[in-house]
């Protein structure tokens, strides 16, 4: 088992959204080659960032950017599926309790989940962010929501953990679960743990934008398919499943007795988003390259064509992912 420690601030009072303050501007890296931290390999060959808190020193670098999550989240929010939320509002309404919702955000990164949920939900809310990473932790705490959908009030604490060590106990008391982009950086024991502590406690869980490991590039190149199957190797390093993940965690909730439903939820990114376009291509092709070092050759190739595509606003992509609610059989933990 490894060792974590969990610490837990206070209670932080919610802030001003990150549209109302000033926003984190894109950062746009000194080197033309070089990948924002998150959008691909790491700079420790086959080391994967996920939620674990790291081993290291306090000068180890992040390895999510708070530019990356920045780049990414308007195509995030774009792509989740709203069609799950009106099966989740009815749970939600029909628990037992009348004191608001208590959400746990896994892996909160800079808090985009919150900023999309919190929102489109009525009530009171306090989200509970978890994330490995205190400099991610303190860009979501300010930059949370200040009210639901009908004008309650949001307030926000930060943990810091291991979501492969929930227990429904770490969750009793909760309303609900949400995480975005965590599923396939998880190993089948973690999955079982999230879903075993979710069903534990009796609370539904959204988890969004969990990597399908399909990818559409427009206008096509011979060499697509095998780059991505590259990178979906990539993806499965060290024991993660990667594209396979919410076929496990649909079965980990359903063996548990939990209703599970799934939606599509496709990045669509044209001229528009041509930044996370160019990041993501970088990372991608990095990540297939480092999998399978023979690709080398015609793959920096096929990512400077790529590249001058994307600049030159002809390059459309369609990255597939999935959204997963689960809603676990309520239990009295829920509230």
């Amino acid at each position: 088992m490894r060792k974590t420690a969990t610490q837990q601030s206070g209670k932080i009072p919610a802030q001003p959204g990150p549209r109302e303050v000033a926003p984190v501007q894109p950062a746009v890296p000194s080197d033309a080659d070089a990948v924002i931290p998150g959008a691909g390999p790491s700079a420790r060959p086959g080391e994967r960032p996920t939620v674990r808190l790291r081993d290291a020193g306090p000068d180890d670098a992040p390895r999510y950017a708070p530019e990356w999550l920045e780049l990414r989240e308007g195509p995030d929010a774009a792509a989740r599926a709203a069609d799950l939320l009106d099966p989740l509002r009815i749970r939600l309404a029909n628990l037992p309790g009348k004191a608001g919702l208590v959400i746990h955000d896994l892996g909160c990164g800079t808090g985009s989940m919150g900023r999309w949920l919190a929102s489109r939900l009525d009530g009171p809310q306090h989200w509970i962010l978890h994330d490995r990473d205190p400099y991610l932790l303190h860009f979501a705490a300010v930059a949370s929501p200040r009210s639901a959908a009908d004008g309650s009030r949001v307030t926000v604490e930060t943990r810091r953990g291991d979501v492969g060590l929930l227990t429904p106990d770490a969750l009793a008391g909760a309303s609900l679960v949400t995480a975005s982009a965590l599923l396939d950086v998880l190993t089948r024991q973690e999955i079982d743990t999230l879903a075993a502590a979710c069903t534990g406690a009796g609370c539904p869980a959204l988890l969004t934008l969990s990597v399908a490991g399909r990818v559409e590039l427009t206008p096509s190149d011979p060499l697509d398919a095998e780059i991505a199957d590259a990178f979906n190797a990539h993806q499965r390093r060290g024991g993660l499943l990667g594209p396979d993940a919410v076929a496990a965690a649909c079965e980990a909730f359903s063996e548990r007795g939990a209703t599970v439903r799934l939606h599509p939820s496709a990045w669509r990114l044209g001229p528009a988003e041509s930044a996370l376009t160019a990041q993501w291509l970088r990372g991608w092709v990095g990540a297939a390259v480092e999998e399978r070092p023979e690709l080398k050759e015609r793959a920096d190739r096929y990512l400077r064509d790529r590249l001058e595509a994307c600049r030159a606003g002809e390059l459309n992509v369609v990255v597939h992912h999935s959204d997963l609610l689960a809603l676990s059989r309520p239990t009295g933990g829920a509230s």
